[in-house]
């Protein structure tokens, strides 16, 4: 049997673009993982292995099929795993979620903007809002070359952060019990272990279609799967130190927008101000691979028409981008991910049946 050609280079490029898409406002500020975590205390360890099991089970098999369907135009990756009738319902539900998320990376821009800089949440939001149809009018190729730079960045200072608070406040672990009050507050669900099952939905689902065209960019299934589950590793490796540092901090963590510029800033302010861009450039590869998602949906790439389509989605995500950041974070991820479910579950029903 001949052995599978895999490209180191090209593994890594595709890793680096996979977390990417996760590396978004909730992410990169903190907020993601502070409520879908850390705000579960000791429990978030749990949580974690359970993401780590998710995203290896999911994630290697959506771009794995991505690559082996890359020369049929009509490949429907909802319809391949869920049927007709489900995956029908997530091809058209797909643009709404993908909308929804970007109205939050662009509430996060200005949210990090304002929490440092001290600039007006619409300043930001609007920035965030201008670059990402900038890229979309670069073009997904170009855009793929950009993030897969960004994605490895973003997990490198987050990596820095989380050591160097780890070992100054470990410490601090032994008390997490006694800010049980500020932790329930971010709590997104009841149930601990229902956290780590919407996050892993939310993110997969939502990403599915970005992550099916990033598959197609490996030149063997081999590729695809691999860099799938390199930067599965890489990112629960990031949301480990970033939650075991939150956690250490949790009294101030838990009332703030932007935890992590926090954290960077007590080790020392130029980090901050460093972090703080490489935040907005992790907010601006998912929100660019979203506005790609929504717009590949209804219109032809690459045409006058698809820019027009573009600029206006902007502008809408812009206008209700202006929302209180925390809030819309909790309140639509939660939903994302209730909806997401069935279609992680039909990924690995297909994957063992397989």
């Amino acid at each position: 049997m001949k052995e599978e050609r895999v490209d180191s280079k090209n593994v890594i490029k595709i890793a680096g673009a996979y977390v990417a898409w996760v590396m978004g406002s909730g992410f990169a500020t903190g907020q993601e993982i502070l409520q879908f975590f850390t705000s579960y205390g000791y429990y978030s360890f749990i949580l974690l292995a359970i993401n780590l099991a998710g995203f290896l089970l999911i994630g290697p098999m959506i771009l794995q099929a991505g690559q082996e369907h890359r020369d049929d135009a009509a490949y429907n990756h909802f319809v391949y795993f869920c049927g007709k009738k489900p995956g029908c319902f997530y091809t058209w539900f797909l643009p709404v979620s993908l909308f929804a998320g970007m109205v939050i990376l662009i509430s996060g821009s200005g949210a990090t903007l304002e929490e440092y800089y001290g600039l007006n949440h619409y300043v930001g939001a609007l920035v965030m809002a201008a670059m990402a149809l900038a890229a979309y009018i670069a073009g997904f190729q170009r855009f793929v070359k950009i993030v897969s730079f960004i994605g490895p960045t973003i997990i490198a200072f987050s990596l820095l952060v989380g050591i160097v608070t780890v070992v100054r406040d470990f410490d601090n672990l032994a008390n997490v019990n006694s800010f049980e009050g500020i932790m329930e507050a971010k709590q997104p669900v009841q149930f601990w272990w229902f956290s780590g099952l919407l996050y892993i939905s939310y993110n997969l689902s939502g990403g599915s279609k970005y992550y099916s065209a990033l598959g197609m960019t490996g030149a063997t299934p081999g590729e695809a799967r691999l860099g799938a589950v390199v930067g599965s590793f890489a990112l629960m490796a990031s949301i480990l130190l970033m939650n075991s540092a939150m956690l250490m901090n949790i009294e101030q963590c838990g009332v703030l927008d932007v935890p992590t510029l926090y954290l960077a800033r007590l080790i020392a302010c130029p980090l901050g101000a460093a972090f703080s861009i490489i935040l907005i450039m992790g907010i601006f590869s998912s929100c660019s691979a979203m506005l790609w998602t929504i717009s590949e949906k209804f219109v032809k790439q690459g045409t006058k028409k698809s820019y027009i389509f573009a600029a206006s989605v902007c502008a809408a995500a812009f206008l209700l981008g202006l929302l209180p950041f925390s809030g819309l974070v909790g309140t639509v991820y939660t939903i994302l991910g209730y909806v997401g479910l069935v279609f992680a579950g039909c990924v690995i029903y297909r994957r063992f049946k397989r």
